[in-house]
């Protein structure tokens, strides 16, 4: 560290109270170099309103009443569903067919939604069962994320939803788009 700033960091620490932490005080030094965060990597923010803090997302997450949690319960859809509705993922409800992608249960038969249990960021699925040591049997737990959706259980709502959702249909409305002919009717009135 050049002298100069040793004379400033040796003024800047004479001027702070006493009362303040030691830790505290040195990495308030203008003049002292922090280092990167945890990730290593420079986060870009891009809305100033968003926190970008660890502590207030995870307590938004585990702390989230039930009607975020459906959203945040949701899953994919299998590539057929996919193609037909333009939609990448729905909110999982009872009934719906899925299948599991990843973990113990990987590639097993598709059953269908028997509960979502939101309390505790799971659902039930028919025929994924253990066995406990009194000899009954408890469904297993899947988070939404590892699974897919195969068949949909359709009602008005969710028809409305995927209506809603349906990126192509937007897309070749040109929904935001100005067009030449556009710009020379609004120029022509």
């Amino acid at each position: 560290m050049p002298p100069e700033h040793q004379n400033e960091l040796q003024r800047w620490e004479n001027e702070t109270q006493s009362w303040l932490h030691p830790r505290k005080v040195l990495w308030d030094s203008p003049l002292l170099y922090r280092p990167p965060s945890w990730k290593g990597c420079i986060k870009m923010k891009y809305n100033k309103n968003v926190s970008s803090s660890r502590r207030k997302s995870r307590k938004a997450h585990f702390t989230a009443p039930s009607s975020v949690r459906r959203k945040l319960m949701s899953a994919p859809l299998c590539k057929d569903l996919r193609q037909k509705y333009n939609v990448r993922s729905l909110p999982i409800r009872k009934d719906d067919e899925v299948q599991v992608t990843r973990g113990h249960h990987k590639g097993q038969q598709v059953g269908k939604v028997i509960q979502t249990y939101r309390k505790k960021w799971v659902i039930h699925i028919e025929r994924i069962q253990r066995d406990k040591a009194n000899g009954a049997t408890v469904s297993v737990g899947i988070h939404p994320s590892k699974v897919e959706i195969v068949k949909l259980k359709l009602d008005k709502d969710r028809k409305a939803i995927l209506e809603r959702k349906d990126r192509k249909r937007l897309t070749e409305k040109g929904k935001g788009k100005h067009t030449e002919e556009d710009v020379a009717m609004a120029t022509a009135d």
